[in-house]
């Protein structure tokens, strides 16, 4: 399958939409799902893979951002106004960035600091979200307009709270950045909405089936 197709959007689109949901659960609730969480940090630590699933580790990985996506466009859901600002603003910020080789070649040697950490220490490790965290605050963070996260103070100054807010932010820009590759526009997400509907209950289908 050519790397320019609905599907690898919708894709892409899910892990973005997975990674903002589990910002506002964390920034809410002070609670996130390890599951989501392990496999949207994953993405950013993938730097090479065989296919856009591969980056999620398969359909699976990216389960939750489906279903989150699938509730958003099907209007099961009312529009989540902080979700929809934190989506825009990766976009827009991932745009900048990809015109910012100094920026772009400091966080891949970032990443590739926190696989080696990953790799002895496991993905959601402390060490591993404090890295990318940092990582995301010296760079990402310094373009604008910076993201302001909305939620309850005592789970926002909570330090392990904003490590792993901001390593989810950063496997956003990952997901905004794969769905740009793939053909992604905003102009052509709002024109095509009902094919990107389409497409995510049939992606859905395909991991019950599984």
């Amino acid at each position: 399958m050519p790397l320019n197709s609905l599907r690898n959007q919708v894709i892409a689109l899910a892990g973005l939409t997975q990674a903002i949901h589990q910002v506002k659960k964390i920034a809410t609730t002070g609670m996130v799902e390890q599951t989501p969480l392990e496999r949207s940090i994953a993405s950013i630590l993938k730097i090479d893979a065989e296919n856009v699933e591969d980056i999620y580790g398969g359909l699976s990985g990216i389960s939750s951002g489906l279903n989150q996506l699938q509730r958003q466009l099907t209007g099961a859901e009312p529009p989540d106004s902080d979700q929809g600002r934190y989506a825009a603003t990766l976009i827009f910020l991932e745009k900048q960035l990809s015109n910012n080789n100094p920026m772009l070649s400091e966080i891949r040697t970032g990443i590739e600091l926190a696989q080696t950490q990953a790799d002895e220490l496991g993905v959601t490790h402390s060490r591993v979200l404090t890295d990318l965290g940092d990582l995301y605050h010296n760079t990402v963070s310094t373009l604008k307009p910076r993201i302001m996260v909305n939620g309850e103070q005592n789970h926002l100054s909570n330090l392990e709270n904003i490590h792993k807010i901001r390593s989810l932010l950063l496997a956003g820009i990952r997901s905004a950045l794969l769905w740009r590759q793939c053909g992604g526009r905003r102009w052509k997400f709002l024109l095509y909405r009902g094919k990107t509907q389409n497409e995510v209950g049939v992606l859905l289908n395909e991991l019950r089936d599984k």
